[in-house]
């Protein structure tokens, strides 16, 4: 699926057919080979582009430049708290920008209000863009990871253990995914000169590198407390799960005594005692004794396990 959108009064808008920039979603084969044939560009940089798994990067081509940004992807439910990344390839020439990649995803929106004249605003629009919706996500995986907690401290299952054990392997991703992205902003300054930076772009670099710095140290923080604090999770729902067996215990020899007495004595010693035509006396009065005997049982249990701690 193409797009392309060209600068109109500072903002970037939709244009039809051509444009200055081009977006190129989820190519096809032939769509690929249109791609290099019309823009010369290497087939292992638009496969590249289109790997999720492959690293950010920065390289230099004779004509244009190659950019390997990583970004999130959407979330669904079908993901099960798996926040996954994805690739961007962004092909820059001097009057031109091709971006490809896999998922069908916005790009331009977020963070990034600043006006757009030249090719290079685009591209730090994009790169704003980026790293607003990394934090987008740690926001969303931080308020899951709460709601996740607290449903610990409740569960006998490791349903939520596992969804957050889910959330911590989404944390190093996205870790990884900024560490790349960083290293591909030093790189853009290492070499701003030969991209043909302004030092207004400089200075927008600058604030991307401050954001990104931001964005990285809050990933690196969520994946800390997360790993950190599994071990005591998992205590929590070992913990919760001992106490319900010692209370089904309890149940169990409160139940197991009255039965006991039920085997040595029978209903026919009592119905002796009363006499056959009192059978119900006799029955009334066996059934209160043994249910009273289970109650004081059960709370002897209980109060021995106090007096135990």
């Amino acid at each position: 699926m193409q797009s392309f959108f060209s600068i109109k009064n500072d903002r970037l808008v939709v244009s039809e057919g051509s444009g200055l920039v081009e977006v190129c979603k989820n190519p096809t084969e032939a769509e690929i080979a249109t791609l290099i044939d019309k823009y010369n560009i290497d087939k292992h940089n638009v496969e590249s582009a289109l790997d999720p798994d492959e690293n950010g990067r920065l390289e230099f081509e004779p004509d244009h430049l190659v950019i390997i940004l990583k970004r999130p992807r959407n979330y669904c439910s079908k993901d099960n708290f798996f926040f996954k990344v994805t690739s961007i390839g962004v092909f820059m020439f001097s009057d031109k920008m091709l971006i490809v990649m896999r998922d069908d995803i916005s790009i331009f929106d977020g963070k990034g209000t600043f006006p757009l004249k030249t090719i290079q605003d685009i591209l730090f629009r994009l790169i704003y863009s980026t790293i607003s919706h990394f934090m987008g996500h740690l926001k969303a995986i931080n308020q899951i990871s709460e709601e996740l907690e607290e449903k610990n401290y409740y569960s006998y299952e490791n349903k939520y253990l596992l969804n957050m054990f889910t959330l911590e392997k989404s944390l190093v991703y996205f870790l990884n995914s900024v560490t790349f992205n960083a290293a591909v902003f030093e790189k853009l300054k290492y070499n701003a000169t030969k991209i043909g930076f302004t030092s207004d772009n400089i200075e927008l670099l600058d604030d991307i590198m401050i954001e990104n710095s931001q964005c990285l140290t809050l990933t690196q923080t969520y994946s800390n407390i997360l790993s950190s604090l599994m071990n005591a999770r998992a205590s929590v729902i070992s913990n919760n799960l001992n106490v319900m067996m010692k209370n089904l215990n309890a149940i169990v020899i409160a139940v197991a005594v009255p039965t006991f007495f039920t085997g040595m004595g029978g209903m026919s010693e009592f119905s002796g005692m009363t006499g056959f035509e009192n059978w119900e006396i006799s029955y009334f009065v066996f059934a209160s004794a043994m249910v009273a005997i289970g109650v004081g049982t059960f709370y002897v249990i209980r109060y021995l396990e106090r007096y135990w701690k």
